[in-house]
């Protein structure tokens, strides 16, 4: 998933930079290619402050293409970021639910262990019992 991020981040500069030269180029009030950039940008995320505008039909245009192009890549990058975070919670609880689990197989262990040691020491004491002579009745 955070490969898909850096895609999308990557796609999402190289669209900024398009739409800042796409600015610059387009629009006459656009004097600096950092100003067409904040153009893109602000088109682009669809805050518009409205500090720069475009004013030219050509630059309108390229406004839409920027407003839905910006919206699909900003859109990956949520979705990325999301997924990053719903992934480190599932593991998160799988991690709890295997951890869980392993301390129920040490329990049932620990018991089985107390188990075949009670068995072992009936086993002693029984042949214990048995080895030893029967006790012979004494003679008066």
């Amino acid at each position: 998933m955070r490969r898909g991020l850096w895609y999308s981040l990557a796609l999402c500069l190289v669209i900024m930079l398009f739409g800042g030269a796409g600015f610059w180029m387009l629009e006459p009030r656009v004097v600096t290619l950092q100003d067409g950039l904040w153009l893109a940008f602000t088109t682009a995320a669809t805050v518009g402050y409205g500090d720069v505008v475009p004013h030219t039909q050509a630059g309108r245009i390229f406004a839409v293409l920027m407003v839905l192009l910006g919206l699909s890549v900003l859109s990956l990058v949520t979705a990325s970021l999301a997924a990053i975070f719903v992934e480190q919670e599932v593991e998160n609880e799988v991690v709890a639910g295997e951890r869980q689990i392993e301390h129920e197989l040490m329990r049932e262990i620990c018991a089985l262990r107390a188990q075949v040691q009670g068995l072992q020491d009936r086993m002693d004491a029984s042949l214990t019992t048995q080895d030893k002579p029967q006790n012979q009745q004494v003679r008066s």
